[in-house]
């Protein structure tokens, strides 16, 4: 629990403080734009990395184009990826709900849980012949 005198001086400050480190953290955003542009900025960085997703996830389709078995499972992964992942960052914007800053909160989280997905699909796009853990034919 939160003495009123502790949260003001304490909790207070580090709140202020948290949109700007988030803000820098992001390359291209700069934490000096109002919070709408930062909201647009991350939005963006955002769409450029699920383009680069969705041509990773086309990439793979297409060497799994004689497979229809293991293309369903791909399919099914992958819809079941989005679904967490955009369960995953509603929940952890969900703390700033309502507020300007929501925006950039959710964008940020879906801009990092779709590059940890596009570092799985590259992976996948390395397989070399004989890999036996990995379901996407060499190249």
């Amino acid at each position: 629990m939160c003495v009123a005198v502790f949260c003001l001086l304490v909790v207070a400050p580090l709140m202020v403080g948290a949109p700007v480190a988030i803000a820098v953290a992001a390359q291209g955003c700069n934490p000096n734009q109002s919070q709408a542009e930062l909201n647009e900025c991350y939005g963006a960085a955002y769409k450029k990395t699920d383009a680069e997703l969705n041509l990773l996830y086309r990439q793979i389709t297409g060497r799994l184009k004689n497979d229809n078995a293991t293309t369903k499972l791909l399919v099914a992964a992958q819809r079941a990826w989005v679904a967490f992942r955009d369960a995953e960052c509603e929940f952890s914007a969900s703390g700033v709900a309502g507020g300007s800053i929501y925006g950039m909160i959710l964008a940020i989280c879906l801009d990092k849980l779709t590059s940890k997905r596009i570092d799985d699909l590259k992976n996948y796009l390395k397989c070399r012949e004989g890999d036996l853990d990995c379901p996407v034919p060499a190249k």
